[in-house]
């Protein structure tokens, strides 16, 4: 009775043990091929790079990246998800340092905007994504952007310095205008020039947002 008893608790241990090491090796698989495809992604595009080429620079099979992302569509929102949500951390991180609370959130709009000149973000994020996974606005990576962007607004309007307005509302128009902004860079022929105007716009856009002395 005691040896089975000592056999029960024994294998016991060892389940938790055995279920943690799958999923670490399922997060690392998940962590090589997304490394791998945005490489592949970043320097072909999307509809260029081979599943095969892909999957073998990570060391592993079609059967893998079937297994975690159902098809090649699903390991680019796995690492358009992944990009954009360094982007929204990064330029989190620009705003957190620029001062007033409003000079973040302007500098945080305008970081975004700026990351389209970056090759990977701009063929990945802002060329490929749109194309093949449809409105950016609904990837779940812009929620977090989203969420972030409304708790300054509150903030903001709490301290007198943004009118009384819906905080959900302005968090929205402020990230679409920063999106759109980062697309249009991104598409133009002339990125550069694309980007002072539509950093300027987008500044004259958001200070209307600013209560105004009575």
């Amino acid at each position: 009775m005691s040896i089975h008893i000592r056999d029960v608790c024994r294998n016991f241990r060892r389940r938790p043990m055995a279920a943690k090491k799958r999923s670490e090796m399922m997060e690392e698989t998940r962590a090589k091929l997304i490394a791998s495809a945005r490489k592949a992604f970043a320097e072909q595009g999307f509809a260029a790079a081979s599943m095969d080429d892909l999957t073998a620079e990570a060391g592993l099979t079609r059967g893998a990246l079937y297994h975690n992302f159902g098809d090649k569509r699903g390991l680019l929102q796995a690492v358009v998800d992944q990009l954009d949500t360094e982007m929204a951390q990064r330029a989190h991180d620009i705003g957190a340092r620029a001062g007033t609370g409003w000079d973040g959130l302007l500098a945080e709009g305008v970081a975004y905007i700026e990351m389209a000149l970056e090759p990977e973000v701009q063929r990945i994020v802002l060329l490929d994504g749109p194309a093949f996974l449809g409105d950016p606005s609904q990837w779940p990576s812009q929620n977090g952007c989203l969420h972030m962007t409304r708790q300054t607004v509150e903030r903001l309007i709490a301290q007198g310095v943004v009118r009384p307005i819906d905080p959900e509302a302005a968090a929205r128009l402020l990230n679409g205008a920063a999106l759109n902004a980062a697309l249009w860079v991104a598409a133009s022929p002339d990125p550069q020039d694309v980007l002072a105007k539509a950093v300027e716009a987008f500044r004259a856009l958001a200070e209307g947002l600013l209560a105004r002395p009575s």
